[in-house]
């Protein structure tokens, strides 16, 4: 009979026998997202720049605040996804729901009917994410639906 050592599996490997498919997509999601913000400062600072009120002189400084606010925000909503809290899944699915107003609010800013707040691809940037969130509530929903807070669908 073999066995398998849990201690010498992958990381990887041994966060799916922990993480059910509804949390792997959670946590996936944040990853990107975060991923995306530190891209976003170093490759495309004036985004921030834009979107952001100024507080001060220095700009970098604020960005960088922000994205440490963001960071730790994320890293809650992370070991609340790990530890399968309520309050987190509720706060998440409610929030994703409401990310799908973000498609046609993007596709007004691309066609310029409303103001944009960033670059197009920005925009669309911010189109994809929505859905995104849109999807992955739907999953979560149906998780619920099956068997209760963090389900799997």
């Amino acid at each position: 009979m073999f066995s398998m050592n849990t201690r010498s599996r992958p990381f990887w490997l041994s966060l799916s026998t922990i993480l059910n498919r509804t949390q792997v997509l959670v946590v996936g999601f944040f990853a990107l997202i975060w991923i995306a913000l530190v891209a976003i400062l170093v490759l495309s600072p004036e985004v921030y720049t834009q979107t952001l009120p100024k507080v001060g002189k220095d700009s970098l400084a604020g960005e960088t605040s922000f994205l440490i606010l963001l960071s730790a925000l994320i890293a809650l909503l992370l070991v609340g996804v790990f530890r399968r809290w309520r309050w987190t899944f509720w706060l998440v699915l409610i929030a994703f729901f409401f990310g799908l107003l973000r498609v046609p609010v993007s596709a007004l800013q691309i066609a310029r009917m409303i103001p944009a707040s960033g670059p197009t691809w920005y925009e669309a940037l911010q189109g994809v994410i929505g859905a995104g969130q849109f999807l992955i509530a739907i999953a979560m929903f149906t998780g619920y639906r099956k068997a209760g807070v963090w389900g799997e669908f």
